[in-house]
């Protein structure tokens, strides 16, 4: 009897075994999880990517959360300050479940750049069009930003930016470079339209 309870218990041991081992892997390139924990992790990887030559005075966040050493995640539930601040447009708030943001200290128009975690509902052309939209219809005080850039980060984040052309063309090179296949979806001038 002690026999066949062991030749049961071998058995069944080895079916677990070899059930656990006939689960299938995905394959290469089928988890698309995003390799960034945060929007604040791109901005982050990106301004780290400055050289001292190229750094201007940044700060970043929201109004209740605002650092004056560089990027900060920006609170997505502050809708009107999204829409103002970052020129985010109402209509894609939904779209997003993380931001953060990286301004110029001295004036927003210089450079004001910002990354988005897009919900799983968003589409990534529709939402940098609608950005694309609110930028180039917004009325601007104290000067007008040059140059319009939105990247992917990849398939889950989007960084939008605006500014002077000189710093707006160091920081996408900055980010193409920071950012692990990002590519640019959009580059357009702001002040010829």
């Amino acid at each position: 009897m002690k026999k066949l309870a062991a030749i049961l218990l071998c058995a069944a041991v080895s079916m677990s075994v070899f059930g656990c081992g006939s689960k299938k892997e995905p394959e290469n390139g089928a988890n698309t999880a995003s390799k960034y924990e945060s929007a604040l992790d791109i901005l982050n990887a990106v301004a780290d990517a400055y050289a001292e030559d190229q750094k201007f005075p940044m700060a970043g966040g929201d109004s209740e959360n605002m650092s004056m050493e560089g990027p900060a995640a920006f609170d997505v539930s502050k809708t009107e300050e999204l829409t103002t601040v970052l020129t985010l447009p109402e209509s894609e708030i939904k779209h997003i479940d993380d931001a953060a943001s990286l301004v110029h200290m001295m004036n927003a128009n210089i450079f004001t750049g910002a990354a988005y975690h897009l919900t799983e509902d968003a589409d990534m052309e529709d939402f940098s069009k609608a950005v694309e939209e609110s930028v180039l219809s917004k009325q601007w005080i104290c000067g007008m930003p040059d140059t319009l850039v939105i990247l992917k980060a990849d398939e889950d984040y989007v960084v939008t930016a605006y500014g002077e052309a000189e710093i707006m063309e160091t920081f996408k090179e900055n980010a193409e470079t920071a950012l692990d296949g990002s590519q640019v979806i959009l580059e357009t001038s702001v002040s010829g339209n």
